[in-house]
């Protein structure tokens, strides 16, 4: 069986000729949404629901892209949609690097600052300002900017992420 990766999240309808606003699961998002690529509406587990949507056109929109799909003419048709989440078949994609995750691998990885093991990470939070990484320290959620200069170091392999927190967050 085909094994499926996240790479957008559906967001909202864009104007009112079928276009879609959906947040980059990727880093790449220029190579993912190009014209012609498969996405794949996934579950919460990253099963295929088997609803496909082939992309006719894309384009960065702020921080977001805005796509568009073949088949689909206006905004109507998108109006009733769920928080979709699409996927790409895992051999269409790149492999991470040893310096980079999928998103599906984050929960669970171990999270370490100052070179102790604080916790284990959740989830990302998607904030206007970028992600937050949340990560169970103790049965208490911390959170932390996604990035550096807090982000250090990722070991895709050992499923290990580093942060260097600010002094007196990890006494709260």
């Amino acid at each position: 069986m085909t094994a499926y990766l996240a790479v957008a999240k559906f967001r909202k309808p864009h104007g009112l000729k079928g276009e879609v606003v959906v947040t980059p699961l990727t880093d790449e998002p220029a190579d993912v949404f190009v014209e012609g690529r498969r996405l794949v509406r996934l579950d919460e587990d990253g099963k295929p629901l088997g609803q496909e949507f082939v992309i006719n056109r894309s384009r960065p929109f702020h921080r977001k892209w805005l796509l568009q799909f073949e088949g689909i003419e206006g905004r109507d048709e998108m109006a009733t949609w769920p928080q979709l989440i699409l996927g790409v078949a895992k051999e269409e994609l790149r492999e991470p690097d040893d310096d980079e995750m999928y998103v599906h691998e984050i929960p669970g990885s171990e999270v370490v600052a100052n070179g102790q093991v604080i916790g284990k990470a959740r989830h990302l939070i998607e904030v206007p300002s970028g992600d937050l990484l949340s990560v169970d320290v103790g049965g208490k959620e911390l959170l932390f900017p996604f990035k550096s200069p807090i982000l250090v170091s990722i070991d895709r392999r050992a499923r290990r992420i580093e942060l260097d927190p600010p002094e007196g967050l990890l006494d709260v």
